[in-house]
């Protein structure tokens, strides 16, 4: 192990801790933003601390669009644990297939459609989203937000990278003791993936707790709206009004910012081992 000079590790904490900083402070003066009226940032919007703590905003956007904040939270919670779970247990499923019968057709051509899926720009599926929740009868529902944010590529590929890691003796030692497919992989495999699978389950909640533009596209009505949706609505609906602007984005931003700072170890842990082979 290399013993570097205390001098040199003071000086690469402080120059870590600059640059951490220099990227929370847009978050920090977002939420400074919730107190602050807007005259008071346009004069003196680099001020560290608000002049006073008022709460009032909260109460102004205890309603948005007529929908309550709290639907809006429900929503949220609702929508991104549903589809977190059913993306988690549908890609695993299909990236271990796909890992031990890489020589089938189909699987070759989901594994190009996923890739496909990774390049292709949301802005691109508002029409065919559309039809195809409409054909299917989902248009507006809880379950056709779900069922489109579910599918999770990258997700995908994790398994993918990961199952390809666990030695096939393994496997085969299984099967030849008497074990089917399923046991495989509810006994063996995937008490191994729970790293994995924990990174993934992360991954997925941050990834679709962020998520507007499919919900705003299959939602009818704004009782469907989560937080997201609901901040776009708040712009386009009081434009001026900063203030409720910036306490609306705390809101939406905190959950997901708590779950990132207290999982950020699996997370950066779990990549590593989805990614032992390529």
């Amino acid at each position: 192990m290399i013993h570097r000079p205390l001098w040199l590790r003071v000086i690469a904490y402080a120059i870590a801790i600059l640059v951490s900083l220099f990227y929370l402070y847009p978050y920090w003066w977002m939420l400074l933003g919730a107190f602050r009226p807007a005259e008071a940032v346009l004069t003196d919007p680099l001020r560290l601390w608000p002049e006073r703590l008022d709460f009032s905003v909260f109460r102004d956007i205890a309603t948005v669009g007529g929908v309550s904040i709290w639907r809006y939270l429900a929503n949220s919670v609702w929508i991104t644990g549903a589809s977190t779970i059913l993306s988690v247990g549908i890609t695993a499923l299909g990236a271990y297939a796909l890992t031990r019968r890489p020589d089938l057709l189909a699987f070759k051509a989901l594994r190009s459609g996923f890739l496909l899926t990774m390049m292709y720009p949301y802005m691109l599926l508002v029409i065919p989203v559309y039809i195809v929740m409409f054909k299917i009868g989902l248009l507006g529902t809880y379950a056709g937000i779900i069922l489109f944010l579910a599918l999770g590529p990258i997700q995908f590929f994790l398994f993918e990278q990961f199952f390809r890691s666990i030695p096939g003796e393994v496997i085969e030692a299984a099967i030849i003791d008497g074990a089917s497919e399923w046991q495989v992989l509810r006994l063996v495999v995937m008490p191994v993936a729970m790293p994995v699978v924990a990174t993934v389950t992360i991954i997925t909640f941050l990834l679709n707790w962020a998520q507007w533009f499919p919900i705003l596209v299959i939602s009818r009505s704004p009782d469907t709206y989560t937080l997201p949706v609901a901040l776009l609505n708040m712009t386009g609906e009081l434009g001026v009004n900063f203030q409720g602007i910036m306490a609306l984005a705390a809101i939406t931003t905190i959950p997901a910012t708590l779950v990132f700072l207290l999982a950020q170890r699996r997370v950066m842990q779990g990549m590593a081992d989805g990614a032992v082979k390529g």
